[in-house]
């Protein structure tokens, strides 16, 4: 039986995720039909959650039930998006254990109110940890100036970390110190980190509407045109690049002699936004070995249906690398774009948190 195209990817390498969650998905064996094309983990966010709880009744006995125990908007929010995680995290509990730990996970976000509150994340996610009580689930931080610390303190308390929101390189490089710190924190304390997992998460697509947008603003200018959407596959290269350099050296290296992981590059962000673009633009460009790509559904099912399976991702780096100073020839800054988005994440997540709050209130409020 030939292997699908995502199972190919698999084979080369790199791992897809799905960008989704629902209970409906998790319930209509949908999800399973999806691990049998080649899904090996899964994502979410409180974007994903709030759209998930508006789109039907799935979720209405259960909030009807946490409502009449008198429990608060967020205890009916954390008992309701734990339920999907532990449930998801049980479907691909198999994935787990075939593939030794590198695959079968699933995300739950830290509440991204706390995104500058590094103490306050610590406890969130070791309270959240205690209570999903999953060996396979990641729990989210993002790669803010105070999440770099809590990233390296829940490695080092054993934790799972998926650490979002990474647009720039700087990010990324401060995102892998402080893996490396973690997981030399836990090895010190006697820990096991043969166990644990993390993956650094580089939005992609959206890097490509910011600087698409700066580049229309330069009309008539030929390099300009010739730029567009470039930037974010470029960007994404320097990235893997530096993410080779970092776990080939020998500090890593010293740290893998003793059961420690790499800590992975996943592509997030990966739908296209832009409709004159390719519909597995993200997918097709950002094939590397030793990554993660998760993607929402409608992608994926256009990557099985039209996507080729070869390697375009490499350590070299050099194109990439032109793009980038093209683009600050124009005075189009990448950190600049870069910084602006992870503002602009941040925030977003924060509405999406409570945009679906007040879903909840409003539903248990005709309860």
């Amino acid at each position: 039986m030939s292997k699908t195209t995502i199972e190919q990817l698999g084979k080369l390498g790199q791992s897809v995720w799905l960008d989704y969650i629902s209970r409906s998905l998790l319930k209509s064996g949908r999800l399973k039909d999806l691990i049998g094309v080649g899904i090996t983990g899964m994502t979410s966010n409180p974007t994903i959650f709030d759209k998930a709880i508006n789109s039907g009744s799935d979720y209405d006995d259960q909030m009807r039930e946490l409502h009449g125990m008198g429990k608060s908007l967020f205890e009916i929010y954390d008992d309701v998006t734990i339920k999907d995680i532990q449930d998801a995290a049980d479907i691909f509990r198999p994935i787990y254990d075939k593939t030794k730990g590198l695959d079968g996970y699933v995300s739950l976000e830290i509440n991204p109110k706390l995104a500058y509150n590094t103490q306050e994340t610590i406890e969130e996610g070791k309270r959240l940890a205690t209570k999903v009580n999953r060996a396979n689930v990641m729990f989210k931080v993002p790669a803010t100036d105070a999440g770099y610390e809590a990233i390296s303190a829940l490695l080092a308390e054993g934790i799972n970390v998926n650490v979002t929101l990474i647009f720039s390189l700087e990010q990324y490089k401060k995102t892998a110190a402080a893996y490396i710190e973690g997981i030399a924190r836990l090895l010190k304390n006697k820990g096991y980190a043969r166990s644990i997992r993390s993956v650094a998460s580089v939005f992609v697509s959206r890097i490509d509407t910011a600087a698409d947008k700066l580049l229309d603003q330069l009309q008539g200018h030929e390099e300009a045109a010739s730029l567009k959407g470039k930037a974010a596959v470029a960007n994404s290269n320097l990235i893997y690049r530096a993410y080779t350099e970092i776990f080939s050296g020998d500090a890593c290296k010293g740290l893998e002699k003793q059961g420690a992981s790499v800590q992975r590059v996943l592509w997030g962000s990966t739908g296209t936004k832009t409709p004159a673009y390719s519909d597995i633009k993200y997918m097709a460009e950002l094939i590397a070995r030793d990554t993660v790509n998760t993607v929402p559904e409608n992608t994926l099912e256009a990557f099985l249906n039209h996507g080729v399976v070869q390697e375009t991702i490499t350590a070299d780096a050099d194109e990439a690398q032109e793009v980038i100073a093209s683009l600050h020839r124009l005075g189009i800054g990448i950190n600049d774009v870069c910084a602006k988005l992870l503002e602009d994440g941040v925030v977003a997540f924060e509405q999406s948190f409570d945009s679906l709050l007040n879903a909840i209130e409003k539903k248990t409020r005709s309860m």
